[in-house]
């Protein structure tokens, strides 16, 4: 099973991809962040891999909020509504809609378990090399 597999097991209660939260989880920190450049793929929220998730809050004005994830530090929370923002609606209905969950449960869902998940992928305070996260 892939290291993000586990990360993503331990939060849902699953092995991974089993769980709709556990599926979504790993679309979006799965992929590679130069991939989705070279495909055109930009803030899809699917496939962006750590370093694209880190971006995407940074441009939403939360990058401290995703920083205190990867540091060695507390994880300050995030609510639905600040990852409503990072993603944006669409994005946040074609995600829950993948999950079979309704957009308010699915938010929910992601912002008590996205920030343990993130810190989990990056134990030493840093970003892994691209590709060393696998799905």
């Amino acid at each position: 099973m892939a290291l993000l597999d586990q990360i993503i097991g331990a939060f849902t209660g699953s092995g991974g991809h089993s769980s709709p939260l556990g599926g979504a989880l790993s679309n979006m920190l799965g992929g590679s962040r130069q991939g989705q450049a070279e495909a055109g793929v930009q803030n899809s929220g699917l496939g962006v891999g750590l370093g694209g998730l880190l971006s995407m809050f940074q441009q939403a004005g939360l990058g401290d909020i995703v920083q205190s994830w990867i540091g060695t530090g507390s994880n300050q929370p995030v609510s639905p509504d600040q990852l409503r923002s990072v993603f944006g609606q669409d994005q946040v209905e074609t995600m829950a809609s993948q999950s079979g969950m309704a957009s308010h449960d699915f938010l929910s869902q992601l912002s008590q378990r996205l920030p343990s998940a993130v810190d989990t992928a990056t134990p030493n305070g840093k970003l892994p090399d691209e590709g060393t996260v696998s799905v």
